[in-house]
């Protein structure tokens, strides 16, 4: 690639203020070959940030191949899940045990060049909060992986052409933003709702050296799609949830009170329907007992809405953030 013509300029207060942050499940094979290439892009570009290498409930050795590793590695933390929690945890927890002002995503597979993340640097130095991968070239899952970002893009209009990549950003966003199972996939959407500026640069996808992949199958791609829903949902409503199921209900018992009066007209004017005036007195029914549980609901969410507002300016005010 061209940028790959020189080398990145990273400037000096990010030389050390940045932590790689690797989630791992099951990477022992590949966890000796990630601290050596580690280590040779740092003392190549002149980098001391941290490592924090979150195993992910790893039940072949990966947490005790890190830890080897770490020894000789300055500013290593290793960090444990008892469990597999998931990728989307095992970011929190290393994001809350960072000590630093930005974080660079970084896969134990190797499937990322250590050589990227100088340049993710060189990015962030220019003002952005967050600068996302774009994979070029041929790869596997290439076209699966672009009609999903495509939804994004339609979906949440994020400046962006990949959302499930390498990526480098503020440690604040992370301990800012509640994720949910598996939402990493949306970070970048979810902080780019709340006034993140995003930026992106081209990197290049390698095979997997060792190991299996661990997201994979028609299971994964459908959980992807339904999780992009629930987030478009989340953040079209969760501010104003009455828009929804208000007005929702407030359609379904006009909608009642139309043919309730259908119904008064009929029998008044002594026009007997085929079907007879039952079924329209049990629709009226049915649409207003909807209408007023949407209603009722829709204010309820609003409530929860309004008092989650009140909690999150409350943090702000805690963090000294305006």
């Amino acid at each position: 690639m061209e940028a790959d013509a020189r080398l990145p300029v990273v400037p000096a207060h990010l030389r050390a203020n940045f932590a790689v942050l690797v989630p791992a499940y099951d990477e022992v094979m590949n966890v000796p070959a990630l601290f050596a290439e580690l280590r040779q892009t740092f003392a190549r570009h002149g980098l001391a940030g941290e490592i924090i290498l979150v195993d992910d409930g790893s039940s072949d050795g990966t947490y005790e191949a890190a830890q080897h590793e770490a020894v000789s590695f300055p500013r290593t933390k290793v960090l444990r899940h008892r469990r597999n929690l998931g990728k989307t945890e095992a970011m929190v927890t290393g994001a809350f045990a960072a000590e630093t002002e930005f974080l660079i995503l970084f896969d134990a597979d190797l499937q990322h060049s250590t050589e990227d993340i100088p340049r993710f640097l060189e990015k962030l130095g220019e003002g952005w909060d967050i600068v996302t991968g774009r994979k070029v070239g041929q790869y596997e899952k290439r076209g699966v992986s672009s009609v999903y970002n495509r939804l994004s893009q339609t979906l949440f209009d994020v400046p962006v052409r990949d959302l499930n990549s390498m990526k480098a950003f503020r440690t604040e966003i992370l301990r800012e933003i509640p994720l949910r199972h598996d939402w990493h996939r949306f970070f970048v959407v979810l902080a780019h709702a709340r006034g993140y500026r995003v930026s992106e640069i081209d990197i290049e996808l390698f095979p997997r050296r060792a190991g299996v992949a661990k997201f994979s199958g028609r299971r994964r791609v459908l959980v992807g799609v339904g999780d992009l829903v629930v987030v478009w949902f989340y953040l079209k409503f969760s501010e104003k949830p009455m828009q929804f199921f208000g007005g929702g209900g407030l359609l379904l018992m006009l909608a009642g009170f139309l043919v309730g009066l259908l119904a008064i007209v009929l029998r008044v004017g002594g026009w007997m329907p085929p079907f007879g005036y039952r079924p329209l007195l049990t629709l009226v029914v049915l649409l207003m007992t909807v209408g007023v549980v949407l209603f009722g609901f829709g204010f309820m969410a609003e409530l929860i809405a309004t008092l989650r507002a009140e909690v999150e300016d409350l943090r702000r005010r805690g963090r000294g953030v305006t």
